[in-house]
């Protein structure tokens, strides 16, 4: 795929239903859920806060084993495209991309606030943005898009998450407090791998520590902004 037909992917030409439907078929033909990465040390997050008609995204670069945090690098857009189930990338890829190429550190997996596998067309934020970008992700979502799970039952549990009789990722319990996250492959990670990654970085709160700190600093600029306002 050239560079071209990857802008396609995240910028369509057009807006219309059919049209979104055709390129998250040709991202679900791209994907792979195989662990195509050859080393692990650092770990990115990527998430989004909304103030007015801009969203602001923010890429936080952390040590894998460490979880010390290396890089953080944060944009702000205009909202391009209202929320609609299901086509969330046509409103964050964008700028969590232009987010991710502000880094001079390049995470070696990219964890995104929002869905991989576990999308209707095999096509969620996660994997839009992995297969658009060729790197590795993962989807961490806080409810489940599609597909049925098991309940876990303690910390660090982990069920099946189920769609159409196959497994597109896990329902796993983070922390005693809070209810369970959706974890899920986006591009070039496996299945069984994403689990062990996320577990690795949680540190008692309810998200693993890249998409937990992506989120606060979204979040401490949207404040910024409404300070100065």
């Amino acid at each position: 795929m050239n560079r071209l037909d990857k802008l396609q992917l995240i910028y369509p030409e057009s807006y219309e239903r059919d049209s979104l439907i055709r390129i998250q078929q040709e991202i679900s033909k791209q994907v792979t859920i195989e662990d195509l990465f050859d080393k692990l040390q650092l770990i990115g997050g990527v998430d989004c806060a909304l103030i007015k008609d801009s969203i602001i995204c923010s890429v936080v670069v952390m040590d894998y084993k460490t979880m010390e945090i290396i890089e953080k690098a944060s944009v702000i857009e205009p909202v391009a495209f209202p929320y609609i189930p299901t086509f969330l990338s046509f409103r964050e890829a964008a700028p969590m991309i232009n987010a991710v190429l502000q880094l001079k550190n390049i995470p070696d997996i990219l964890m995104i606030d929002g869905c991989g596998i576990n999308h209707p067309r095999t096509a969620g934020l996660a994997t839009h943005i992995g297969v658009s970008m060729d790197i590795p992700t993962i989807g961490i979502a806080k409810n489940i898009l599609c597909g049925v799970s098991d309940e876990p039952e303690y910390v660090s549990d982990a069920k099946a998450l189920m769609y159409n009789r196959i497994q597109v990722g896990w329902y796993l319990k983070s922390s005693k407090r809070s209810n369970p996250i959706v974890i899920a492959p986006g591009h070039r990670v496996s299945i069984k791998t994403s689990l062990t990654i996320v577990r690795n970085c949680l540190r008692g709160y309810k998200l693993p520590e890249p998409t937990r700190n992506a989120h606060l600093e979204a979040g401490r600029i949207k404040q910024e902004i409404k300070n100065e306002q």
